[in-house]
Formats: structure tokens, C-alpha cells, sequence
């Protein structure tokens, strides 16, 4: 039978039994200077906690420690779990490798995007899979994507009602959203709003994506139903949240490296209250983790004026009240999951010790060891199986537009001067072929991708926002090669220069996630963006372009399996073309 509740009933006799005398607590932390949210300062009290629970706090000693492991606190400072309110556990790293990575840096709780889960599984295996990612000693939850983010076919069969319904009700699903279709929405789009409704009326959140949104539209999706938002880029958009009742979570990315800014214009409009804050690293790539995860964040926080105990705050209890789990997460009181984190300094937020779910996953500073492996292909994530072959005579490029990057993520459109008939681009220009091809091979997109690299031979990616595979390069010889070492890996990134091999990252996870550590792919992103860099690429984040492409939340132009499609004027400018 499924265990509706988090403890039986057995379970929470035990928990009693603890404060009775007649069971032994699992760990007790003697002489713990922890911090203290309700009383907001640091106080020193006794942690009794049993298996996955913390069952007292106070002056107190246990009746019984047969069946305990006793720990001296008095040397260093404890902080509840940090609390990661929107990741995307899904940018080349799995949810199993980000959830161990950030547990060893103090976050063991994610709330993830699960829109990967909604485009390649189907729901059976979807719920499967988040049921497995329960069993890690971490806490995930997740959101319920209303839209897919792009132009794909059959999108009302993937996001259909009874879809989007059975994901609002699972109980990891703690959030809808978040709303990157908002201006579908506005539109008149009543089956969002539906779904918005129903989320409201089961308690959960809603996360909106507003960026550059004026403060009528802000109101209004708040009326229908938003209540957070993270797109805020200046202290003006975090304040025009705050006036209309937003949570405001303040981010800091691989592509919106924004923090310091927004806590230094924050603070010179005497914006010093916040309760309403929480923070947020957005799914950056992995080497962005390099330094940490939210422990990075509170760092930051701290050094831009923010007090130490509203920065710890801001990555802990404000998220667990704000998503209704303040009786879980957040904070070190009776009743709380045992998420902990042991500090040397109040100072550095970078634990050498971690306990989550009450065990350790990190310890004097060692990963323990403690997450299970995973099978994959029990989900379906098998290396990609491509049955079929890139031709010559889908090297045709004859458009008489191409697209033009303007950051990491902004494309617009220009008018393609240049000969296109050559196999081999000029590198004397930052102009290269780019093609979207269906993964099912069924159908292709060609046109010219200016801004990306000046002198790329070829690469080919089967990373992208909906799994197609995408294709850049000046030289035709090297696109090809590109693909097919691509397809031979059951999936990644694959460039080469001259019929060279250059770079590679496998991605053998249906052919959009790594089965690499984090810190293993820290180290290949850095291969990759530095060689990119050497070719051209001169903004924040490949990784995010190649994701971001067929995007159509951002402006201007998106290459979909629709076709070139307008952002702003909702059309397709030039459709796919049949393989």
C-alpha cells in the first residue's frame, strides 16, 4: 500500500518513545550553538534526533544512548539545510549527481523543474522516477510545467489536461509553473489559468517568469494567481514585486550573475526588511558550482550588506514558509527533518559536515559515500538510438534571414549578405551554417546563426530544449563528422575542426544528460567553453545558448520544430522542411 503520510503512525511512536526514555535517539549533538529563527540569534542547546528526525531541542539529555552516536558541537555553529527554491537539475548534470553535489555544500533540499520529465517520459515513468529520487538522502520536490517553452508538435497531448492534473496532485509536486507561456495567459488562455486555479486550491505555489514585466502585468498575474517571481534584473523590478506581494527570489546564474547588483540597488532604495527574500542559482552549468550552490549565495549576501542571520534566512526558513513547509524545512526545532549543517565560522557558509535526512552525506569535510546508484535505464534514459543518417542534401542553406545572437540567450534576425553555397564558411566573419534537425530525423531547419563563433569547424549537440539536434559550424565535412561521432555516443556534444576530433562530452541519458559527477563535468565544461572561446563564442554561457535556441519565453526569434518562429508576433516566419 502507498505510504501517504511522511511517518506512520508507527514511526511517530518511535519519535514519542525518544522523549519517553524507552528508545535511544540515533545522533545526539551535545553543546550546539545553532541558529535559532525564531528568536532570530544564536542560542546553544542539546539535538536529539532519530533517524531522519529531529525529536528535541532544548537543555535537556536523553534517558537512553545505547543506540547512539554522541557528537561534541561546542566547537562550531549549526545551520538548518539550505534550500534551493528553483533549480533545473537537468543542464548536462542528472538530478542524482546536482542532488550529491549540492548536499556537499550544505543545499539538501532542490524544488526542480520538471520539464525535461514532461517532454521525453511518459507519466508512469516519470512518477517512478521521482519516487526513486525520494529514496536519496536529500529532499526533492518539484513544479508542474503548464506550456512547454517552445513551439513543439502534439503540444496539447503532452501538456493536456489530464497530463498537467496528475502531476498538480503528486505529492513531490509542490509548485506550478513556472509561467514562461504568461503572455499566452494573457491572451485568454483559460486552460492556464484553469490549472492555475487548481493549483491555488490545492495549496501550492505558483513561480511566474516576468522579465521586463511592467507593473500592470504584474498585477495582473497576480490576481491570477502568481506568487513569486525571480526574473527581477534591477532593485526598481525587485521593488515594483514587493508592491504588488511577490515573494522576490533575488538570482544569481550562470547567465544573471545578478546578486550583488540587485542587494546594492536593494539597499540605496532603503529596501533593509527581508522576510520576503529568498534566493535562487537558476540550473546554472556546473562549472558556475565551482565555488558552491547556495552557500555561495549567502556568502554573497553577506558581503553585500545583507545581516548575517537574514542571508542565512534567505536561503533557508523564508523558502520553507513561503512553500508550507516550515513543519519540515528551514529551521532546527522539535519535529523538523534532520537537515544540518556544522559550521567552522558563522562567517562560512560551505559546511564541513552535513547531515540531511539524518545522515551524514558529508564528514570533516569527505563525501560519505551515502547516495544509492542509479538505474536509468529502468526510466527510460537510455543512450539515444538514432536510426537514421545525416544526408548531403540536408546541408541546403538558402534563407534569406538568418539569426543573430545578441547575449547568451537573446537572438534576433538579419538579413544574411554572405555566399552561402560553399562547404566551408570564411572565418574572417562570425557567420555559421546552424541547423535544427528532428531527433526522429523526420524533418530539419537550416539557416545561418550569427554571433556564436568565427571559426568552428563543426558541432553537433543532442542537448536542446526538446531534444532535437542542433548543428553549427563553418565547415559542412566537420558538421557531418560532428553528427555521427554524436550519434556513435549515444548522445552529447561533439565538435571537430579539419576531420579532428576537438571536444566531446557524452551524454548518455537519452542523450540530454551526463552520467558524470558534477565536478567531472566542471572539469569538461571548462574544456569545452575555453575552446569555444578560442573560436569565438564571446558571451556567458554555450550551454545555455544551445538550450535556449528554440526557446520561445525569450525574445525575438527561436528556431522550433515548428519552424523560425516570431516571439513577439506569435508566427512562424519560415516552417520546417520534410526530410
Amino acid at each position: 500500500m502507498e505510504q501517504r503520510y511522511r511517518w506512520k503512525n508507527r514511526q511517530l511512536r518511535n519519535h514519542a518513545a525518544v522523549l519517553d526514555g524507552t528508545l535511544s535517539p540515533t545522533i545526539l549533538l551535545q553543546n550546539a550553538t545553532y541558529l535559532n529563527q525564531i528568536f532570530r540569534k544564536w542560542m546553544t542547546a542539546n539535538i536529539w534526533i532519530y533517524r531522519d528526525r529531529i525529536v528535541y531541542v532544548g537543555d535537556k539529555l536523553p534517558a537512553r544512548t545505547d543506540n547512539c552516536e554522541i557528537m561534541d558541537c561546542s566547537d562550531g555553529f549549526i545551520v538548518p539545510g539550505y534550500i534551493e527554491p528553483h533549480a533545473h537539475p537537468f543542464q548536462l548534470y542528472n538530478p542524482h549527481a546536482l542532488a550529491l553535489y549540492a548536499s556537499q555544500h550544505g543545499t539538501t533540499t532542490l524544488i526542480n523543474d520538471n520539464m525535461l520529465l514532461a517532454l521525453q517520459l511518459d507519466k508512469k515513468k516519470a512518477f517512478t522516477f521521482l519516487a526513486e529520487m525520494n529514496r536519496l538522502p536529500v529532499s526533492m520536490y518539484w513544479w508542474c510545467r503548464f506550456d512547454a517553452q517552445t513551439e513543439i508538435k502534439d503540444e496539447e497531448l503532452v501538456f493536456s489536461n489530464g497530463n498537467v492534473k496528475a502531476w498538480l496532485e503528486h505529492e513531490a509536486v509542490i509548485q506550478g509553473g513556472e509561467l514562461t507561456g504568461w503572455p499566452k495567459l494573457l491572451d485568454g488562455d483559460d486552460m492556464m489559468l484553469h490549472w492555475m486555479q487548481e493549483t491555488k486550491r490545492m495549496g501550492k505555489k505558483i513561480e511566474g517568469h516576468f522579465p521586463g514585466a511592467s507593473e500592470k502585468t504584474l498585477a495582473k498575474m497576480m490576481l491570477f494567481g502568481a506568487d513569486c517571481d525571480h526574473e527581477a534584473m534591477t532593485g526598481e523590478e525587485v521593488r515594483d514585486r514587493l508592491m504588488q506581494g511577490y515573494m522576490v527570489s533575488l538570482r544569481h546564474s550562470s547567465i544573471r550573475p545578478d546578486l550583488p547588483k540587485l542587494l546594492q540597488e536593494i539597499h540605496e532604495l532603503d529596501i533593509a526588511v527581508y522576510d520576503k527574500f529568498i534566493m535562487t542559482t537558476d540550473g546554472s552549468s556546473s562549472s558556475f558550482y565551482e565555488k558552491g550552490m547556495m552557500d555561495e549565495l549567502i556568502s554573497i549576501a553577506m558581503e553585500n550588506g545583507v545581516p548575517v542571520i537574514d542571508a542565512y534566512n534567505m536561503a533557508t526558513i523564508n523558502a520553507a514558509r513561503y512553500y508550507n513547509m516550515e513543519h519540515l524545512h528551514g529551521n532546527i526545532a522539535t519535529g523538523r527533518v534532520a537537515n544540518l549543517n556544522f559550521l567552522q565560522d558563522i562567517k562560512d557558509p560551505n559546511p564541513v559536515s552535513v547531515l540531511s535526512k539524518g545522515k551524514w552525506v558529508k564528514r570533516d569535510g569527505e563525501e560519505t559515500g551515502s547516495f544509492p546508484e542509479i538505474d536509468w535505464k529502468q526510466f527510460g534514459l537510455a543512450p539515444l538510438q538514432l536510426d537514421w543518417s545525416l544526408e548531403k542534401d540536408d546541408l541546403q542553406f538558402s534563407m534569406p534571414f538568418g539569426i543573430r545572437m545578441e547575449n547568451s540567450v537573446i537572438t534576433k534576425p538579419y538579413s544574411i549578405s554572405i555566399d552561402v553555397a560553399p562547404e566551408e564558411l570564411s572565418k574572417d566573419h562570425d557567420e555559421c551554417f546552424f541547423m535544427l534537425v528532428d531527433r526522429e530525423g523526420k524533418w530539419r531547419l537550416n539557416t545561418l546563426l550569427k554571433g556564436f563563433a568565427t571559426g568552428l569547424g563543426g558541432l553537433a549537440s543532442s542537448y536542446s530544449n526538446t531534444g532535437d539536434i542542433i548543428l553549427i559550424g563553418k565547415n559542412k565535412q566537420d558538421m557531418f563528422m560532428a553528427f555521427n561521432r554524436m550519434k556513435a555516443m549515444g548522445g552529447g556534444i561533439a565538435i571537430f575542426e579539419e576531420g579532428v576530433s576537438q571536444v566531446e562530452i557524452s551524454l548518455p541519458l537519452k542523450g540530454l544528460m551526463s552520467d558524470l559527477s558534477v565536478k567531472e563535468l566542471i572539469q569538461a565544461e571548462h574544456e569545452l567553453f575555453g575552446y569555444l572561446r578560442d573560436k569565438g563564442y564571446r558571451f556567458a554561457d554555450p550551454i545555455y545558448s544551445l538550450l535556449f535556441f528554440s526557446s520561445t519565453h525569450l525574445p525575438y526569434i527561436r528556431i522550433t520544430q515548428q519552424g523560425i518562429y516570431d516571439v513577439m508576433k506569435k508566427t512562424i516566419l519560415f516552417p520546417t522542411i520534410m526530410r
